[in-house]
């Protein structure tokens, strides 16, 4: 068996082993919604932020590479439930380093978004 081989097989079974882990918080994250009987925002950006890396592992399987934006997408989601997580009591200072941080995530997605269209189009003019 090659080294790449072995390689292959154990990316695979990690991210099978992500994909059940993020499977499993989500069942424990509905289990303590359905307790509480209630749901709040913080609570769906992290079912979100479940959604993400499985529709990541899902990108992975069906095209064999990971796009940058959905990881880029996750930090985004990730730092806005931190903001909302930490409330009223958070410094100014600290709220602006946050938000500044998710506006250079989404422009950071935009700009690859947007020179992706761009090379694509390119491409398609030179054939």
């Amino acid at each position: 068996m090659s080294i790449k081989r072995i390689i292959d097989l154990t990316e695979k079974s990690f991210l099978v082993i992500i994909a059940l882990f993020t499977v499993g918080a989500m069942v424990q994250e509905i289990m303590v919604l359905i307790e509480q009987r209630r749901v709040e925002l913080k609570d769906l950006l992290l079912m979100f932020i479940y959604a993400e890396v499985l529709g990541m592992l899902g990108a992975f399987y069906s095209s064999h590479r990971i796009p940058i934006t959905i990881p880029l997408i996750i930090a985004m989601t990730a730092l806005s439930r931190l903001i909302i997580l930490q409330g009223k009591g958070i410094s100014t200072v600290d709220l602006i380093y946050e938000g500044c941080a998710v506006l250079l995530l989404a422009i950071s997605t935009l700009i690859i978004q947007y020179g992706s269209r761009l090379s694509k189009k390119n491409n398609e003019q030179d054939m």
